[in-house]
């Protein structure tokens, strides 16, 4: 069996950068309790191993309230201005791994919201980041995921001018789509594609590696919005494509009749996980 792994398959440098400060902390503050606001990545196996080293994940400024001293790492989605407004007025050590792509859309966010424009971030309204961003975004904000949501949306103040983002990890080719269908619309807009790079590569190399191969392995969290994209990607073009977290979940006999296979993972996957699945393909068929 011929099997094609993804140049850009792994961590990217937002993830890596994440990750590694936490470690950072815990050697750095030995002996004194170390948070993170929210899981610093989607990849459960991380977080299993951050949490044998004593590192807790606060959910909400709730649970930051109740928080005494420590550290406080920022994940690497980034959150709203309110949070950073709450561990400063606590006195808390704060540590922000937000990833600088993410916080460069913060900047254009709170930077449009100041000159009086409207925000509409492109995007799923539950991920972590979006929730983030718009927190940047002054009194209001519109989401916006699908076709359908864009055919809809409507802004009643047609002279104020929309100011369009995306999240890091959405579809390239959707966010086009979407973007169009609003500036039909007629109102004054400006397109800034957020995208990052890596998200973009990562989608194209593995669409490409999905069109001539004759299974595909995406592997990543089940939380993972870039590996759920990868997978929808890679659907399109190869029907045999399979979303796995490990390799503890891949069915061997989906590919025991195929001569090649391809394997991408999402931003989150760490490299041993990937290892350990590429070389059982390798060495098993």
């Amino acid at each position: 069996m011929k099997v094609e792994l993804a140049r850009t398959a792994g961590f990217c440098f937002g993830v890596k950068r994440a990750v590694d400060m936490v470690y950072e902390q815990v050697r750095r503050y030995e002996g004194q309790k170390i948070y993170t606001y929210g899981p610093i990545i989607h990849n459960e196996e991380v977080i299993k191993d951050l949490a044998k080293q004593g590192v807790k994940v606060i959910h909400s400024e709730e649970e930051l309230a109740q928080i005494k001293e420590g550290v406080v790492v920022i994940r690497s989605h980034g959150v709203a201005k309110s949070v950073y407004d709450r561990m400063e007025e606590k006195g808390i050590i704060c540590v922000d791994a937000t990833c600088p792509f993410v916080k460069k859309i913060h900047d254009i966010v709170a930077k449009e919201s100041e000159k009086g424009s409207h925000i509409v971030i492109i995007g799923d309204g539950a991920h972590p980041e979006v929730e983030g961003t718009r927190g940047w975004a002054g009194d209001r904000a519109d989401v916006i995921q699908t076709h359908e949501e864009a055919r809809q949306f409507v802004h009643e103040n047609k002279s104020q001018k929309l100011c369009i983002v995306s999240q890091t990890t959405f579809n390239y080719n959707k966010f086009k789509d979407l973007v169009e269908i609003i500036e039909e619309k007629g109102y004054d807009i400006i397109v800034l594609n957020t995208i990052c790079n890596a998200t973009k590569e990562r989608q194209e190399e593995a669409r490409r590696i999905a069109g001539r191969v004759d299974a595909m392995v995406v592997i990543g969290d089940e939380h993972s919005s870039n590996t759920q994209k990868l997978f929808e990607i890679c659907k399109n073009e190869c029907l045999n494509t399979y979303y796995i977290q490990t390799l503890d979940d891949l069915d061997m006999n989906q590919l025991r009749s195929v001569e090649t296979v391809g394997i991408t993972a999402g931003a989150s996957t760490p490299n041993i996980i990937i290892e350990e699945v590429q070389n059982y393909v390798r060495i098993n068929f």
